[in-house]
């Protein structure tokens, strides 16, 4: 008897449980999803090794889009093919999507934003020990000498200094390419050049300066364009949609747009959930579902194709030494967002006990970060309910 299609059918049932719980659970933005997907797929589930898992990590920081998504994506595609790869990229979506728009209906009814200060305040700290864990763990695995150990010092000095991220992976990659091709700087050339490809994106000019009607279509090309060409954090996205949103076109105010940030910072899933808020304010559900698909629909085109690539990389010494520079340069970056975050998490004795509890409780038990991030988040509204009286 052939049991390969119920193993398929249970793959994909495995792929949209962990993307589901994982776009309704995980909080922190895209350092905490990429450390909560390396837990959950290579620790718990073993889909696939941390070498793998590294080398995704370095193409997703390549590519253009919201890196955490594009890792879901990934994953899915690894376990489940190219159902699988539509499955969770759509399961980690969609729970972020629907809370946000929830959270749009209110503020567009009632002109401001949930209370969410004591969610946050013990969701932090939880999410700051899931990282540090993801970096130990990857760390281990990508640090395989003392020059990619140097490297990653390097990276992380870097972009601490402020310097563009992906010139950070770029610069540490052709580095270690350059040092293994040193006697052969033609094979060097040759594997490179695909690879700096996958970076060629610019971003495209915004529109004139004049204000302009609000149109499904005008907003669809804008998010389009966005999730084609965007790399970096969330501050990133916040410049591009002030230049059109607000300066250009006048659809927003700048306390709108701030608004919008900050939900898609507040809220689980990917941080690029703030074009389902603006759609909504903009025009309502539907113009919230345009927004959605356009932000996120290059991200499944790019995976889909770079997704192909990916296993013959690792197979050519060159691209292996490229990808080992920018495997240490993305835990480099990971790391400083980690550092920034908790001087912001680790605010009293409090949080500091939650971060190292949590840390001990990850290491040592294993314990699922689902259960601790409900744990933290529980922890932060009872304190919020006792400092500020029901």
């Amino acid at each position: 008897m052939n049991f390969r299609p119920l193993r398929k059918i249970a793959d994909l049932f495995d792929v949209a449980g962990l993307f589901l719980r994982l776009g309704t659970t995980a909080f922190g933005g895209p350092a905490a999803h990429i450390a909560l997907m390396e837990q959950e797929a290579v620790v718990r589930r073993g889909w696939l090794s941390r070498e793998e898992f590294l080398d995704l990590l370095g193409v997703v920081n390549l590519i253009p889009g919201p890196s955490s998504t594009e890792m879901a994506i990934f994953l899915g595609y690894r376990r489940a093919g190219w159902l699988g790869l539509l499955l969770s990229g759509v399961c980690f979506i969609l729970p972020a999507a629907l809370i946000v728009s929830v959270i749009a209906w209110a503020y567009v009814k009632y002109g401001k934003l949930p209370e969410a200060e004591g969610l946050l305040y013990g969701i932090k700290p939880v999410i700051i020990a899931v990282v540090a864990q993801a970096l130990w763990n990857l760390g281990r695995t990508a640090v395989k000498t003392r020059l990619l150990a140097a490297v990653g010092v390097g990276a992380a000095a870097l972009s601490y200094l402020g310097i563009n991220p992906l010139l950070v992976l770029l610069v540490t990659g052709v580095l270690m390419l350059a040092v293994h091709a040193r006697s052969q700087p033609k094979g060097a050339v040759a594997c490179l050049t695909p690879l700096l490809g996958m970076t060629s994106a610019s971003p495209l000019a915004a529109a004139g300066g004049t204000a302009v009607s609000f149109s499904l279509g005008m907003m669809f090309l804008l998010f389009l364009k966005i999730g084609a060409v965007l790399f970096g954090s969330g501050y990133v996205l916040l410049a591009f949609l002030r230049a059109d949103l607000v300066e250009n076109w006048h659809w927003l105010t700048e306390n709108q747009l701030l608004d919008a940030v900050s939900v898609g910072q507040f809220t689980p899933g990917p941080v690029f959930t703030t074009a389902t808020f603006i759609g909504y304010i903009l025009g309502g559900p539907k113009a919230a579902f345009v927004a959605t698909v356009a932000i996120f629909l290059p991200s499944f085109v790019l995976v889909a194709i770079s997704g192909r690539f990916v296993p013959y990389l690792r197979k050519s010494a060159m691209a292996g030494a490229f990808l080992d520079g920018v495997n240490v340069a993305s835990l480099a970056l990971m790391a400083v967002v980690t550092w920034q975050l908790g001087r912001a998490a680790l605010v009293d004795w409090l949080t500091i006990t939650l971060a190292v509890a949590a840390v001990i409780w990850l290491l040592r038990y294993r314990v699922n970060s689902t259960w601790l991030i409900l744990g933290g988040a529980a922890l932060g509204l009872a304190r919020f309910v006792m400092v500020t009286g029901p």
